[in-house]
């Protein structure tokens, strides 16, 4: 028999599969073969908002206006941001924005240059 994965946001042990998908009954998600090859192979994969993979180095625009937490600056729409580092975390890219200085951002707000 076959090892199953453990669930990759909760890490239960309890999955099963449903046709292609793998699926957690203790959080409800829901990943495929795919992906567990590709997050097994280095790490989690990081992706922006349109599914595309980062790497350290790369450049990308915002894509929502994102307003500072403790001041009155907003992050526009468009604003590029040069050299990104991937980290660990809820804002998992570590960036320096010009005029506003080292930020935090989501992927989820952002799409590969």
């Amino acid at each position: 028999m076959s090892e199953l994965p453990n669930c990759p946001q909760c890490q239960s042990q309890y999955t099963y599969e449903d046709r292609d998908l793998f699926v957690c009954p203790e959080c409800g998600h829901e990943w495929s073969g795919q992906e567990t090859a590709e997050e097994s192979s280095d790490g989690p994969v990081i992706k922006d908002a349109n599914g595309n993979p980062l790497a350290d180095g790369d450049s990308v625009t915002v894509i929502k206006d994102l307003k500072v937490k403790g001041s009155s600056l907003v992050v526009k729409v468009g604003t590029k941001v040069k050299n990104i580092r991937l980290v660990d975390g809820d804002h998992d890219i570590d960036c320096k924005i010009d005029g506003i200085g080292p930020m935090k951002l989501k992927s989820e707000f952002v799409k590969k240059a």
